[in-house]
């Protein structure tokens, strides 16, 4: 691997494809995540309200 025979050179500024392709997955999932979170947030507040209603 490229990037493994670099780092044992100390080439550390050299970032494999595959690295790469790991970060843009990370920031991918990150995203998501922070979408989820404020969705499920959503739906917690509107789970209050309507539980709140008398009917």
């Amino acid at each position: 691997m490229v990037c493994k025979a670099n780092h044992e050179r100390g080439d550390t500024d050299v970032v494999s494809h595959e690295d790469r392709e790991l970060a843009l997955e990370n920031e991918r999932l990150r995203r998501e995540n922070r979408i989820l979170r404020e969705e499920r947030d959503i739906l917690k507040k509107a789970t209050q309200f309507f539980a709140s209603q008398k009917p």
